[in-house]
């Protein structure tokens, strides 16, 4: 596999919301505003290109019955200067995006990453894939964030787009609402994935 096509498996064909379906409970729950999907897939990308760094660094040295803690180990240490950081520089998005900053530890696209690429690549690879990776994240869960701040509350990035009458579907930006926007996108990726191959 050439390095251009690691580092597009992320964004399209292994796109991990919409393809892969994992890394949910963050891109359900933080997708309100577009700015907090920008800023929690920013935080994504930082965690998992440096943690891939260090791991594919490390992968000789690292016994084989200890490489899933010592992989939590790693990401979480990422985590916590993500999170320290974001505390210090951008508080408003750090109370924005609140547990699932933490939460990034557990994160299902993080580890799958480090055990099924990381570990058994190059640096550089694992950087290409990280970042691959991390891109798709943002921009699925950028746009999720986007349709919902429309729909439900007629603006983007806080800037009023929709015209004052219309009325917000409140649905949308609600527990729910993630869930229907969420299909409804997978749906339009199945949908045009098998076009494209048809």
């Amino acid at each position: 596999m050439n390095k251009l096509q690691v580092f597009r498996n992320g964004l399209i064909k292994e796109n991990p919301i919409f393809v892969q379906l994992v890394g949910m409970c963050s891109a359900l729950a933080i997708t309100t505003a577009a700015v907090n999907g920008i800023g929690m897939g920013i935080a994504v990308i930082a965690v998992l290109t440096g943690s891939n760094i260090v791991i594919s660094l490390l992968r000789k040295v690292i016994p084989d019955e200890v490489r899933i803690p010592v992989f939590v180990i790693i990401i979480a240490t990422f985590v916590t200067i993500i999170d320290l950081l974001m505390h210090a520089y951008t508080f408003a998005l750090y109370q924005a995006l609140g547990v699932f900053i933490p939460l990034i530890v557990v994160n299902c696209i993080i580890l799958a990453r480090a055990e099924a690429f990381a570990f058994k690549n190059g640096v550089v690879d694992s950087i290409l894939d990280g970042l691959g990776m991390g891109i798709g994240y943002t921009f699925a869960i950028t746009v999720l964030s986007a349709i919902r701040e429309i729909i439900g509350n007629g603006t983007i990035f806080g800037f009023q787009v929709l015209p004052e009458a219309y009325e917000p579907m409140m649905i949308i930006i609600q527990p729910p609402g993630a869930f229907i926007a969420l299909g409804l996108l997978i749906g339009l990726v199945n949908y045009l994935t098998s076009r494209k191959k048809a």
